[in-house]
């Protein structure tokens, strides 16, 4: 069993969490993370999970010993006909794509980012976006996790925790450490991308057709502008006719990152000019190619950003978006980052943000440095008046006591973690705050 050394200090992707775990265990089996919980729980220390420490928040930190899955990656069986595949909790979803391709299989749907491993994903109710598609936690059909005594459950429809099926796949950590997950695939399939800057009203005049009537529908609105960058990606048979390597590196690289990362420092450091030097950055034009489906969906992100991302119902999504284009005028100063828009259908999950309803997301960044508190508090408080969830693996404000009344199986979920950890061997602060205290 590997440890890296003691106190060994732990920083996220973002950059705005960091921790000092008493040790940090890269196990590569069950056993092995059987035995670190076992010893953790005997000795009073607390446990958490990190897969790719894409969180923004402090799901991960802890002053007890921090499992790092990245050495827990394998998929270690697939089975084509039935379109399904079992992996290892912490295999990242771009490799797990790779891996199903070769197989002829793929996730049904994927978010924008596929740096993340399967279980802090699932973990945390990511998703995609498409009218007629869940999240990536939908995709579960059977897990392994290990409890706060150290006990393996099978979290399946004919495991001896059967009743965890609709509970344990958006778990925080707060259940147990993911063992493997096994997860609903279907045939591979291309998309047909198109991409191009658009006047955002007349998107938002026309956002159910939109939605409805392409497979995967999201806008960016530029804040301070008129324009919305929109995506449709559709379902096709169409062969792969892939970007130019020179435009893909060119647009998703040289333009979407570095020079949007120039952008973003001068918003940092020089924020009356951002509006000037927008105006000078390159356009990437009108896009239309189709490639398979993995890349298409995720895109490199190499700007370090914070985000907070709400989830509201459908049918208010647009009047949302709508109150935080006017708070984004009324702010004072330039926001470097666009809002990002997408539409999800509703789950049966307990702590999914989709639980219960079709979704719209609503996603608003800054660059690390730039004022965020008087952003995200605005962004907040206009959420909570339509009933939003925030997405659990970014920034919000929330509590226990405001949480509890959006989430109709919330009693569910806190008696499963009161049976499963008792003594609070998964707890840390953050789930402290958003959960309350076990069995409280």
């Amino acid at each position: 069993m590997a440890s890296l050394r003691d106190r060994a200090r732990w920083r996220n992707w973002a950059g705005n969490q960091v921790c000092a775990p008493t040790a940090i265990h890269q196990p590569s089996s069950e056993g092995e993370i059987v035995a670190i919980v076992q010893r953790a729980a005997a000795e009073g220390r607390r446990v958490r999970c990190v897969g790719a420490g894409h969180s923004f928040t402090g799901l991960v930190c802890t002053d007890g010993d921090l499992i790092d899955l990245s050495r827990y990656a394998e998929v270690l069986a697939v089975d084509r006909a039935a379109g399904l595949a079992t992996v290892q909790a912490g295999i990242p979803l771009h490799r797990l794509s790779r891996e199903l391709a070769t197989h002829g299989l793929a996730l049904e749907n994927l978010g924008d980012i596929a740096y993340q491993s399967v279980a802090g994903a699932t973990a945390t109710a990511t998703h995609g976006t498409g009218a007629r598609f869940r999240n990536l936690s939908s995709a579960i059909v059977a897990m392994r996790l290990v409890d706060g005594h150290g006990r393996v459950h099978d979290v399946s429809p004919d495991g001896d925790a059967a009743d965890l099926v609709d509970i344990a796949p958006v778990g925080l950590g707060a259940l147990g450490v993911v063992s493997t997950v096994t997860i609903r695939c279907v045939p591979s399939f291309n998309l047909h991308a198109v991409e191009q800057a658009e006047p955002i009203d007349e998107v938002l005049e026309r956002f159910d057709d939109e939605a409805d009537g392409t497979d995967h529908f999201e806008l960016f609105w530029v804040p301070g502008t008129r324009w919305s960058l929109t995506k449709r990606n559709t379902r096709t048979q169409e062969p792969v006719r892939p970007l130019p390597t020179w435009r893909r590196w060119r647009d998703d690289i040289v333009y979407d990152n570095l020079a949007f990362g120039v952008l973003q420092k001068v918003a940092r450091h020089r924020n009356d000019l951002v509006p000037a030097v927008a105006r000078r950055l390159p356009s990437t034009g009108r896009r239309d190619y189709v490639d398979a489906s993995y890349e298409v969906f995720a895109s490199p992100r190499l700007v370090r950003f914070h985000e907070m991302e709400y989830a509201v119902p459908r049918d208010a999504g647009v009047a949302a978006l709508g109150e935080v284009r006017r708070l984004v005028d009324r702010l004072g100063y330039h926001v470097g980052f666009p809002v990002e828009v997408r539409v999800v259908a509703a789950d049966d999950l307990a702590l999914s943000t989709a639980s219960g309803r079709d979704t719209v997301y609503i996603a608003c960044h800054v660059h690390r440095g730039v004022p965020q508190d008087a952003y995200f508090r605005g962004v907040e408080s206009i959420m909570d008046a339509h009933d939003g969830r925030p997405h659990w693996g970014k920034l919000h404000f929330q509590t226990a006591a405001t949480l509890a009344p959006r989430y109709p199986r919330w009693d569910d979920f806190a008696a499963a973690r009161a049976r499963l950890d008792p003594a609070g061997t998964f707890a840390n602060p953050e789930l402290d705050r958003v959960l309350g205290p076990i069995g409280g």
